[in-house]
């Protein structure tokens, strides 16, 4: 049992908490595992000492969708629309991936959030070729040392003997489960959905039954697709009784309010990747729709194959996006808004307490406060941005970066120490990274020539999802 306590003194407590609130000058004690204290000030003895002053001391961020395992794809969907992403990622690139390419990319990405603060990600893993890329993925997360919600996908990009049907998905979903989930354990195994509509509608249901059988977190990509009924069927969902509060929805720019009212009415969560969704076509972000309808929303980094691994990044464009949406009326009338609908603060709630909500873990992790879990990241140090500081939570939206985070603590563990990642030879990480974009793209021009592909000829998606949802109303 690890029993070290660390005292991280004299910063500003920024603790998430609402009754703790902010301690401008405060202390924060680590013993094992937990936070045993918060106080302005505290005296500890035989502790290891993280000198906090002129720093901000807050909860680590949580990524709440993240296909870790495109890591090292990164940039390659810089102007891809997300039809583009469909074919050239998800048709083109993931069969191309072994085993090994998926660990590289869930330890080399974990790694990455890790560095920018972010101490959990759900990831949304569907590059699951076969057993062996299953349980790859897992291990490189453990390997990386973050705490993670593991969502398994069923999503059948590659054939696999072992993999002759859906069936088979499910049984080997079931057996990361029993492998992989323990008490104590940072790794908690989810699962993600084939995006409804487009696998027949009697696998969704199996898909969402056998998550349930084993108590799972359940992603899966909602509302993304303009002029499309794929990622649809919140209606059919419900009428099923598939809708549920332990279910994050990603994206769901496309939803009527219909389809808002039975998210909320079901307790399920939202997932908002900014970046994404801004820049590949996908439409407003759902931020004044979790806002009308009463859901915390979260954010999310979704991709490095396009976009930042960050979620300063996130936060930063969420933020200006909405207050734009919400500022856009006004201005149109030919004024100017007399203050602003969100805060600096709301976007750090979008990061941290909403996302451990969502994950299910708001009794953990998420806000800094004595008995949850030590998942702590400290801000600040001598750079342009922190200095000087008049606003906190304004600091870290606005001006923070992933070089401005000179500590990690997860499950009190110290991961990032002095703004350098402890244990990690980063030349050889990255190194091995490109050797593996490499092989997985020699085999992706074995057979695709040019990404992103064009369209399949003669496969009628829309047809197909058509005929996937009438069959849930009969």
């Amino acid at each position: 049992m690890n029993t070290e306590r660390t005292w991280i003194r004299g910063g500003y407590v920024l603790s998430m908490d609402e009754e703790l609130g902010d301690l401008p000058i405060g202390d924060v004690l680590v013993e094992g595992d937990r936070i045993v204290a918060v106080s302005e000030h505290l005296e500890v003895d035989d502790a290891r000492v993280i000198d906090a002053r002129g720093h901000i001391v807050m909860p680590g961020f949580v990524d709440t969708h993240r296909h870790t395992w495109q890591t090292q794809m990164r940039g390659i969907c810089a102007d891809w629309t997300l039809n583009d992403y469909f074919l050239g990622i998800r048709l083109a690139i993931s069969p191309a991936y072994s085993p090994e390419d998926v660990y590289v990319g869930n330890y080399v990405g974990a790694l990455e959030a890790l560095n920018a603060g972010v101490t959990t990600i759900v990831d949304f893993s569907h590059c699951n070729n076969s057993p062996e890329h299953a349980d790859a993925a897992v291990e490189g997360l453990r390997t990386a040392g973050i705490r993670a919600l593991h969502c398994y996908g069923f999503f059948a990009s590659a054939p696999d003997p072992r993999f002759p049907d859906h069936v088979a998905r499910r049984a080997d979903f079931v057996r990361i489960v029993r492998t992989y989930s323990s008490t104590g354990s940072l790794l908690t195994i989810g699962a993600a959905l084939t995006e409804v509509g487009s696998i027949p509608w009697s696998d969704t249901v199996a898909e969402v039954e056998v998550a349930r059988e084993a108590h799972a977190r359940i992603v899966t990509h909602t509302g993304c697709v303009w002029g499309s009924l794929i990622t649809g069927g919140v209606k059919e969902m419900h009428a099923f009784g598939l809708l549920g509060p332990e279910q994050i929805h990603v994206h769901c720019n496309t939803l009527s309010d219909d389809d808002w009212h039975l998210l909320a009415r079901a307790g399920a969560k939202v997932s908002i990747s900014p970046e994404t969704e801004l820049n590949m076509g996908m439409g407003r972000l759902a931020l004044g729709k979790c806002r009308a309808f009463g859901i915390r929303p979260t954010l999310s980094c979704d991709i490095v194959s396009l976009n930042s691994g960050d979620l300063f990044s996130q936060m930063r464009l969420a933020l200006a996006y909405q207050r734009f949406a919400d500022n856009d009326p006004i201005n149109q009338r030919g004024a100017m808004p007399q203050t602003l609908t969100c805060s600096a603060r709301d976007a750090l709630r979008w990061a941290t307490c909403n996302g451990a909500d969502a994950c299910g873990l708001e009794l953990q992790i998420g806000s800094l406060r004595p008995g949850k879990s030590a998942d702590i990241i400290v801000v600040g140090g001598d750079s342009f941005a922190g200095h000087p500081r008049h606003d906190a939570a304004g600091s870290v939206v606005f001006q923070a970066t992933s070089q401005d985070v000179r500590y990690v603590l997860v499950a009190g563990r110290t991961v990032k120490r002095d703004g350098s990642l402890i244990g990690v030879d980063l030349c050889r990480t990255l190194a091995r990274a490109e050797q593996s974009a490499e092989a997985v793209l020699a085999r992706v021009r074995q057979t695709t020539p040019v990404l992103p592909p064009k369209p399949l000829p003669g496969v009628d998606l829309e047809a197909m999802a058509r005929h996937n949802l009438a069959a849930a109303m009969g």
